[in-house]
C-alpha cells in the first residue's frame, strides 16, 4: 500500500522506521496531545497495531516519508476509533509529525490523501477526527481538510481527570 502526493509518500511500516519514530515519540512537545511520550515497547506495539489493522481492515496509521530525500516525517492514517469514545464505532484519522516537519503543510497534505483513499478505496461514508479542545493546531488542520465541527458530539475524554485541560474533546467529521 502506497499513497503519493506532490511532496510525500505514505506507506506501510518497515523495521527501519522504528528508530526515527521512537525518537519522535520520545519528544514531550510532540507527544503532549497524544497521551505522553512512548517507551520503546510502546513504539513497537504501535507498529504491530498498524500492521495488524492494515492486514485485517485495510487501514492503519502509515509512515509519512518526504519524497525529495526519503526522510521520515511522521505518521498519518485511519484506524477504528477507540472504544472509550462515546460514539463508537467510527473511523478516526490521526497524524503525528516530527518537530522538524511542523509548519510546512505536511499534516494537511498527508491527511487529505488519506481521506481521499478512505472514501475511494475503502468506501467509507464518514471520517472523524478528535482532539483536545485546547489543541488549536490540530483543529486548524481539520478545518483545512474541510472537516466540520460536530459540537453536539464533543465529550469529556475518560482518560483524563476532570480538572485536566486535555479532558474536553472536540469532534470534527467529514462525509463522502
Amino acid at each position: 500500500m502506497r499513497i503519493e502526493t506532490d511532496r510525500l509518500i505514505l506507506r506501510l511500516w518497515r523495521v527501519e522506521d522504528l528508530e526515527p519514530f521512537a525518537q519522535m515519540s520520545a519528544d514531550p512537545e510532540i507527544m503532549q496531545w497524544l497521551g505522553g511520550v512512548l517507551t520503546l515497547d510502546q513504539v513497537q506495539a504501535y507498529k504491530v497495531r498498524a500492521d495488524t489493522s492494515f492486514a485485517e481492515l485495510g487501514m492503519c496509521r502509515m509512515v509519512i516519508e518526504r519524497r525529495a530525500d526519503g526522510a521520515f516525517v511522521g505518521s498519518c492514517g485511519l484506524m477504528p476509533g477507540h472504544e472509550s469514545v462515546p460514539f463508537v464505532p467510527y473511523t478516526d484519522i490521526g497524524w503525528r509529525l516530527a518537530r522538524s516537519a511542523w509548519g510546512q503543510g505536511y499534516a494537511s497534505e498527508a491527511a487529505a490523501a488519506v481521506m481521499a483513499d478512505g472514501f475511494a478505496r475503502l468506501g467509507l461514508d464518514e471520517i472523524t477526527a478528535i482532539t483536545a479542545q485546547i489543541n488549536v493546531r490540530s483543529q486548524a488542520v481539520m478545518q483545512r481538510l474541510g472537516m466540520r465541527r460536530d459540537a453536539a458530539s464533543d465529550f469529556d475524554h475518560p482518560a483524563f481527570e476532570p480538572d485536566d485541560p486535555m479532558r474536553r474533546t472536540v469532534v470534527y467529521r467529514m462525509g463522502r
